[in-house]
């Protein structure tokens, strides 16, 4: 029988207020990814139990450049070294050998919260600048366009995440 764990709490159902629903949100699936690699040794996170061959510390190094390119390169039009640092040679995700699980994590937390700070009180229908990621304004999203994307992004990778727990150790829940 798989072993549940702990659920994380939803945001609350009363909200009602888009922007709050979308950051509530967003950080819902950031701690619902880091809470799904929980508990699993360094093996197990460098570990793929799929045949695309990606594993558990991969996706979440994924994560963080994925915050970069969306949020810091793309929303801010900042320079960023390396926007697709998360591919290796294969062009698949790949996270260097002397990077540990807790730099890799540390590394996605901070990106985290600076992808906070950077978008507080931002209206959601601030258009991204040109010059960054984007090169015309015909090619720049809003901040709430760039803010669904990335919860469906964070969406469909902690269902990929339940599966990968499972399938290492039979955890399952949120």
């Amino acid at each position: 029988m798989p072993t549940p764990v702990n659920p994380i709490d939803e945001p609350p159902h009363s909200l009602a207020d888009t922007r709050e629903m979308l950051d509530a949100y967003l950080d819902y699936y950031r701690s619902a990814v880091l809470h799904k690699l929980d508990g699993l040794g360094e093996s197990e996170l460098r570990t793929s139990r799929l045949p695309s061959g990606w594993t558990p510390l991969e996706l979440l190094h994924h994560l963080t450049h994925v915050e970069r390119r969306w949020l810091r390169w793309g929303f801010r039009g900042e320079p960023v070294e390396s926007p697709w640092g998360d591919r290796g040679p294969d062009d698949r995700w790949h996270v260097p050998e002397d990077m540990s699980p807790a730099q890799v994590r540390a590394r996605f937390e901070e990106q985290c919260a600076w992808s906070r700070r950077a978008v507080a009180d931002v209206p959601l229908d601030r258009r991204a600048p040109t010059g960054g990621r984007f090169a015309t304004e015909a090619d720049a999203p809003t901040l709430g366009w760039i803010l669904f994307h990335l919860l469906q992004e964070y969406a469909r990778h902690a269902g990929q995440l339940d599966v990968v727990r499972e399938l290492a150790d039979g955890t399952v829940g949120e």
